[in-house]
């Protein structure tokens, strides 16, 4: 597909505009402490929205969902499990695994933190006009749609796949 000039300048401050928010969005992250009031990593936040999102996975399967390696992912979620957040799970498809599942209080600690998000991003936006803030979502949701359909990652196992179905 040829681009003109103008789709690559928009596309070079669209760029420049996702790493600017991507830099602040970090920087929010660590003024608020690594780990939360429960003493667990906030990263291992996102094993918790995944299952809560996803349902009940293998920590190998979290490791790749998140672009992680196996040992971090086995670190946080013991964490999660040790804090009664998470809990272990026979796989009924493999009674020999297991399967990580949120459990009723990280569900409540997931609620509370959603929350705080909530609260922070509606005083971040609480100046911008109702139908601003509308669009900003949709447009974000168009966005990410549109980055899951060309994800990168996909393309290259595509055309690895084409290439092996040749040989």
């Amino acid at each position: 597909m040829a681009h003109t000039e103008d789709d690559l300048a928009v596309a070079d401050e669209l760029g420049r505009q996702t790493v600017r928010f991507m830099r602040l969005m970090a920087r929010v992250k660590s003024q608020v402490a690594k780990h939360g009031p429960d003493g667990i990593e906030r990263a291992a936040y996102a094993i918790l929205f995944t299952l809560i999102h996803e349902g009940p996975q293998r920590t190998s399967k979290l490791a790749e969902t998140l672009h992680s390696d196996i040992s971090t992912i086995s670190r946080q979620s013991s964490a999660l499990v040790q804090h009664g957040l998470v809990e272990r799970q026979a796989d009924p498809e493999d009674g020999r695994a297991n399967l990580l599942a949120p459990t009723a209080e990280g569900l409540r600690v997931f609620e509370e933190n959603r929350r705080q998000r909530n609260r922070w991003l509606a005083t971040v936006l609480a100046e911008w006009p109702e139908e601003d803030r509308r669009r900003l979502t949709e447009y974000l949701d168009r966005l990410n749609n549109s980055i899951e359909r060309h994800d990168p990652l996909r393309a290259e196992q595509a055309a690895s796949e084409t290439e092996g179905a040749g040989a």
